[in-house]
């Protein structure tokens, strides 16, 4: 049982909150009450967000990228020295790594993650005995950690855009549409924690190719790709396939609230109208797009379309899921010299909030709200620390 003095509930702001958990889930919610003896007492209560899209072994590699190593540094000679890093790691080496970012996101307020997960083979690109190998490893931090996991196997065939074949750095990732069947069977028939799910995600369009694509697809579940990060990658794509990758994506794919669209940075105003009508969530990794120098997300006509999103860690350079949410607003207030961009009201409220909603949806996952029958998704703030305690609910959130 929990006894909140304020909770954040899906009507609004509540007093005196006690809820009761049972197997994980909420299974009652009680405003207006009283403690009683054996409570666990919190002074403001709110829903936790779902980090939707994180690469774990990354965070081991923060800060060794600082420094120029071309005349102009780039996404791209970071994706170089990132290739050199992973070709050392061993699994002992990933479970640890994902076991230590696993605990940081839960201590930054993140209550469960999708891990974006392509790491596959050993370090001479081979499968190990077990397909499913470091995928095992990804189960076993979260369930040492306690994490909430949607995990995603990601389909990597190639190089680059036109089916290039991959280089030496990516045969850690690499696999046919068959071999990637073959992993997914052996990932499904993983142990995991009654809350785990499973997708996919294709890398993005190119690390596949169209017929790759439509064999690949499931059915159902949750499906996220990396898209339009980078102006060169809608370049390319645009000269392979002769439209955009978010073009290409809205006439050739059944998108739908399944799919997560991560970054998505680089769209046209038609494009992004169009997206946010299929209900994809957009998937925006602000701190790991501002360290790479992807560009700010176009957040006023997404959301003006009424379109989903939800925040992740993504290179886990830092995990802070208060930093997402500024970083997030502050890129808009850079390139449109403005204030209070998004949503229409309290900025804080509106971006955790949505946050909070597209990010459970992006993992599959009942959470979000704190709402009888989801899990128990829950992170406490103190609402009596000097620099939110002179702070009515309203702007709680704009505090925080």
């Amino acid at each position: 049982m929990i006894f909140a003095k304020h909770a954040l509930l899906p009507q609004g702001w509540a007093d005196d909150v006690r809820i009761s958990v049972n197997s994980g889930r909420i299974t009652a919610v009680e405003p207006n009450t009283v403690a009683q003896s054996g409570d666990h007492f919190v002074s403001c209560l709110l829903p936790a967000l779902s980090n939707l899209h994180s690469h774990t072994f990354q965070r081991a590699m923060a800060g060794m990228t600082e420094y120029r190593t071309a005349e102009q540094d780039s996404f791209w000679t970071w994706r170089d020295l990132m290739y050199r890093f992973v070709g050392r790691l061993t699994p002992d080496q990933v479970q640890a790594i994902a076991a230590l970012a696993f605990v940081e996101m839960q201590e930054a307020g993140f209550a469960a993650v999708a891990e974006f997960h392509y790491l596959h083979h050993d370090v001479n690109g081979r499968h190990f005995g077990n397909r499913a190998e470091m995928s095992a490893r990804i189960f076993a931090a979260a369930n040492q950690t306690g994490i909430g996991l949607t995990h995603l196997p990601v389909l990597y065939t190639y190089g680059g855009a036109g089916k290039l074949a991959l280089n030496a750095g990516q045969s850690r990732f690499g696999n046919s549409v068959d071999d990637f069947a073959d992993l997914m069977q052996a990932v499904r028939a993983l142990p995991h924690a009654p809350d785990t799910q499973i997708g996919m995600a294709p890398h993005s369009l190119r690390a596949t190719c169209p017929e790759d694509l439509s064999r690949a697809l499931p059915e159902t579940g949750p499906i996220h790709i990396h898209v339009a990060e980078q102006p060169a990658e809608v370049a390319d794509i645009s000269a392979w396939l002769g439209a955009r990758p978010v073009e290409w994506l809205l006439d050739n794919t059944p998108l739908g609230p399944n799919w997560c669209m991560i970054h998505a940075t680089h769209m046209t105003a038609d494009e992004t109208i169009r997206l946010a009508k299929t209900g994809a969530i957009a998937g925006l990794c602000p701190i790991t797009e501002s360290n790479l120098g992807d560009g700010p997300f176009q957040g006023p006509l997404w959301t003006g379309s009424n379109g989903r999103f939800g925040v992740g860690t993504d290179s886990n350079i830092r995990i802070s899921m208060v930093d997402e949410l500024r970083t997030l607003e502050y890129s808009q207030r850079l390139r449109d010299l403005k204030r209070n961009v998004l949503g229409d009201g309290h900025t804080g409220a509106y971006l955790y909030q949505s946050a909070a909603i597209g990010g459970a949806a992006a993992l599959g996952r009942d959470a979000g709200q704190i709402d009888l029958g989801h899990w128990a998704d829950l992170v406490a703030i103190d609402d009596t620390h000097p620099s939110l305690c002179a702070l009515d609910k309203d702007h709680l959130l704009d505090g925080l």
